[in-house]
């Protein structure tokens, strides 16, 4: 096997940092899982290294278990960004067409998207991803391509994705340290929609909500454009520390209770119904009541689908999403979640699952591999293109620099559209 034909995902949760190595066959479509790695996430709080020793042996341990699981070793790897500490702002790009007779190249949109990102950044964030919306050319709207058209005036609508220079700098570190060539950094939400949303979704409009452990993501697409993404402070880690507290245990014990009995429906759940701790762990005692479990579930839920519902209603979509909710993670396999997700937000719910792949897919199929699934199909579009390493479809990109040390003027900051 050779680097380019693997591709390797690492997906930094605040729960569980999950890697995943795919072999790309030129005859199959999609690639093939070759390896999965998982490791508990240490030193990593909402998304953020908070302890870069810990996280960077967290990594290495996610690593090392894909490794052995497929004999290849990693050496490069797409990395998911994530944390409440990424923001986003619309910007705007104006440019005269470059060629005499009006026809729109490759360096014209390159010069746009440049133009675009002339805006002012708070000297402690920088720019993860400009994301082209659409084109303007004279007075043609609403154009997705504009390369070979004719024109005078080219116009970009842009996202701009911001993330905390300090956090980009720990993260590349890490990596550095594990003897990982990032390739490229994506955007948690975006690299999940790219494994549960089909197209069809992302025209009629969807929002994806992704409950993870220390924070939820969120993506909304209409008309096949990404019109909000945001990163909310708040994931399943706070479910299970209201079950500790209310249930009187450990940590350990009330993750498991919320696995394997939980339900955020109570309304469903038997009054009568009650847990036995002892079963879960010898060192527990007593019984609980299960309906008491599915409220505390219900609760924190509500909390975090009404903080989902404000991001709606600033863009002006709450209840107008015909696509509805596509819910992944960990906590979207709670029983009840999609309906609780529905009774709030107004809109049809269901779980996303990653498109099928070759090779191990029992491992993979599963609501919380998506924003890695979403990172192995991030780079295929790329090897595709010839453009590993380069970001998606049209994108021009850069690498992290190798060298941390150096200023952040040396590392190579990546910019271009993304194509849903």
């Amino acid at each position: 096997m050779s680097r380019n034909d693997i591709i390797v995902g690492v997906d930094m949760g605040s729960s569980n940092i999950r890697t995943v190595i795919a072999q790309v066959f030129p005859e199959e479509e999609m690639p093939r899982i070759i390896g999965v790695g998982i490791a508990e996430s240490v030193g990593i709080r909402k998304g953020v290294i908070v302890d870069l020793e810990e996280a960077l042996d967290s990594v290495r341990e996610s690593k090392e278990k894909a490794e052995i699981s497929c004999g290849f070793k990693i050496s490069h790897a797409i990395v998911s960004l994530g944390g409440s500490q990424i923001t986003s702002q619309n910007s705007k790009g104006v440019v005269a067409i470059g060629r005499a007779d009006g026809e729109v190249t490759e360096d014209d949109v390159m010069r746009v998207i440049n133009a675009a990102q002339a805006i002012s950044i708070p000297p402690n964030k920088e720019i993860v991803h400009i994301i082209a919306k659409n084109y303007s050319l004279d007075d043609q709207k609403n154009i997705k391509d504009p390369i070979s058209m004719n024109g005078v005036r080219l116009e970009v609508d842009t996202m701009i994705i911001e993330g905390s220079t300090p956090f980009i700098r720990n993260l590349a570190k890490c990596f550095e340290q594990a003897d990982i060539e990032m390739d490229d950094f994506v955007l948690a939400p975006l690299a999940a929609s790219k494994a549960v949303l089909s197209k069809r979704q992302k025209e009629l409009g969807v929002i994806l909500i992704d409950i993870g452990g220390g924070t939820t993501s969120v993506a909304v697409f209409e008309e096949n454009n990404l019109l909000h993404a945001s990163i909310l402070p708040i994931g399943g880690n706070n479910i299970t520390n209201d079950i500790a507290i209310g249930l009187r245990t450990s940590i350990e014990v009330a993750e498991k209770v919320k696995l394997e009995y939980g339900s955020a429906l109570p309304s469903e759940v038997s009054k009568k119904e009650d847990i036995n701790l002892a079963e879960i762990d010898a060192n527990e005692e007593g019984l609980v009541s299960r309906h008491h479990v599915a409220e505390i579930i219900e609760a924190r839920l509500e909390e975090i689908f009404s903080m989902v519902n404000k991001e709606l209603k600033i863009i002006g979509r709450d209840k107008l999403l015909p696509a509805g909710i596509i819910l992944t993670g960990g906590t979207a396999k709670i029983s009840g979640s999609v309906d609780l997700a529905k009774n709030i937000l107004a809109l049809p719910a269901q779980t996303g699952f990653p498109l099928p792949m070759g090779g191990l897919v029992d491992k993979i199929d599963d609501p919380a591999f998506a924003t890695v699934a979403g990172l192995i199909l991030w780079g295929l579009e790329n090897s595709a293109t010839g453009r590993r390493g380069m970001g998606s479809g049209n994108r021009m990109a850069g690498n992290i620099s190798a060298s941390i040390g150096n200023s952040m003027k040396s590392m190579k900051h990546w910019f271009g559209k993304f194509l849903p």
